[in-house]
């Protein structure tokens, strides 16, 4: 199967190859290798290698620093083509001004600027590979976006596409219907809120009872990922382990077990579905139940503020 992949300059191949020649460092012979890909020998570049590396770049500069930096890129990508030769992986360059039909066909511009609008949050993937691409039932040029979680994706209709039009496809569809929070990007998820509330679940991947009850939310999720209005943010105490005796103090519950509620992000005010046992955790049929209650407004925080006055 004659595969083609997109590259992101990697020097770090390099390393790779003293492996065999002890701690030799690999230097340039001065062979040309790396060719500039165009219409008339992308086939035959194809039929070459059973692996093709594609650098794809900007038109360059007539500036001598710009000259220089490319020249530099040009040698890394020799070097690492002299390596990986014997393994029969080719690398080509496409420049998407002078090969603008090419590169309008390899169809990876829009989706490259697109990825750069949602970065690092969301990420960004693309193969040339088609054993790769019939197992993701994907079509040429075909872009398909996953929820976490989800087994099958969302594909993005009307190709070919335009950036401005992935930008708007992943924007509408960019709050997951269950998303795990994330040390690097909890302040950004926090503040993407639902009507002000957030559906809350505390489980412990490690933990055979936190497993289970995530298991359970990702069943949920999946049964109703067409649903707008529903975002389960799963929180694993592992990740934060100086923050569970706070949330602990602040929520009033105890994070040994699963738990799920609603929480107020204005004042952290909160309502905890009532898992009576770890060894009786709620099915899929009676936490759909629950969410259900909670978006109709049966269920909400101001119930535990009720509750809270007449103990008073």
């Amino acid at each position: 199967m004659k595969r083609i992949y997109l590259l992101m300059v990697g020097v770090y191949l390099l390393s790779l190859s003293g492996a065999e020649e002890g701690l030799n460092f690999p230097t340039y012979d001065g062979k040309d290798r790396v060719v500039s890909l165009s219409e008339k020998n992308l086939k035959q570049m194809l039929k070459r290698y059973d692996l093709l590396c594609l650098y794809y770049h900007e038109p360059v500069s007539s500036d001598k620093v710009s000259q220089k930096q490319f020249q530099l890129k040009e040698i890394v990508l020799e070097l690492v083509a002299q390596v990986l030769e014997h393994k029969n992986i080719g690398f080509v360059m496409v420049d998407s001004r002078k090969e603008a039909k090419l590169a309008k066909r390899l169809d990876y511009k829009a989706f490259q600027e697109a990825a750069e609008h949602f970065q690092p949050y969301i990420k960004f993937f693309a193969t040339f590979d088609k054993a790769v691409a019939k197992k993701l039932s994907l079509k040429m040029n075909e872009v398909g976006f996953y929820e976490p979680f989800m087994d099958e994706p969302n594909v993005i209709p009307n190709k070919p596409y335009t950036e401005e039009e992935l930008v708007e496809f992943v924007k509408e569809h960019q709050r997951p219907t269950l998303r795990r929070l994330r040390p690097e990007d909890m302040f950004e998820t926090w503040e993407d809120d639902l009507n002000g509330i957030h559906i809350v679940a505390f489980a412990e991947k490690s933990d055979p009872d936190g497993y289970e009850f995530l298991e359970i939310l990702k069943q949920v999720a999946r049964d109703n990922t067409d649903n707008p209005d529903l975002s389960i943010l799963w929180i694993d105490p592992d990740d934060f382990p100086l923050l569970v005796a706070y949330w602990e103090k602040t929520f009033k519950i105890d994070l040994f077990k699963p738990q799920i509620g609603v929480v107020n992000v204005t004042d952290a005010d909160s309502i905890w579905m009532e898992i009576p046992d770890d060894d009786d955790l709620p099915t899929a049929e009676e936490l759909e139940d629950w969410i259900e209650d909670v978006l109709s407004g049966k269920i909400n925080t101001e119930d535990d503020d009720n509750e809270d006055e007449d103990d008073d």
